[in-house]
């Protein structure tokens, strides 16, 4: 039987697996950002530090990066009002409006060209009814490496989404953020962690830097 961190090499074999870094914009974990809390969070545990060492990581170990935005147009045509969370969006003094800065990849994340970007206008998760369903299938992945914000929202979602389309989903729990801090934790410990492979930047990072072993 392999060891877990054998069993951890081989899912996150580079030509199998896709990083997905979610909501990681300046309008929402910048230093100007709409959630000013969550930002808050995002920093000062970690979490954004460890998303840009992931994304540089995978820049060099050739593991395919999305980064998927969550946005809106000026008009709100296609956005979403069926929820508490849409409503109070609306009302944000910094509004996530496709081509603003707020929408562009936050500092101190590494962007390269050969990174792509998924926009949505609608919804909670940055996978159901988005691109990244197809771009993952035509870029042969089979592992999706989850990392980013929201852990209230849009991480489960996205961990949910992969996992239902037949992803295996890995989480590393020190890049991920929500509020409060403490909910990040129970999230991962009663929920995530029945559906993923729960992990850690650094074993990430240590996994990338072996030869690929199959499970």
């Amino acid at each position: 039987m392999p060891s877990d961190t054998a069993r951890l090499i081989g899912q996150l074999d580079p030509a199998a697996t896709v990083l997905l870094t979610v909501e990681c914009q300046r309008g929402v974990v910048g230093p100007d950002g709409a959630l000013p809390e969550l930002a808050d969070a995002a920093r000062e545990s970690g979490a954004l530090g460890n998303v840009a060492r992931l994304v540089a990581a995978a820049h060099e170990a050739g593991v395919q990066v999305l980064h998927a935005v969550a946005e809106r147009r000026p008009d709100g045509r296609g956005s979403s009002h069926n929820a508490r969370l849409f409503k109070a969006a609306e009302r944000l003094p910094v509004q996530q409006l496709t081509g603003s800065a707020a929408v562009r990849i936050t500092d101190p994340i590494p962007v390269s060209g050969d990174d792509l970007v998924v926009r949505r206008l609608h919804g909670l998760s940055p996978i159901a009814g988005t691109d990244v369903d197809a771009l993952l299938r035509n870029f042969g992945c089979r592992t999706l490496l989850i990392a980013g914000v929201s852990a209230n929202v849009a991480i489960p979602n996205a961990v949910f989404d992969a996992v239902n389309l037949g992803y295996t989903a890995v989480v590393p729990a020190d890049a991920i953020a929500g509020v409060p801090a403490d909910y990040t934790s129970a999230m991962i410990r009663h929920t995530l962690v029945l559906v993923a492979t729960v992990t850690t930047t650094d074993e990430v990072l240590t996994a990338w830097s072996r030869p690929h072993q199959d499970d």
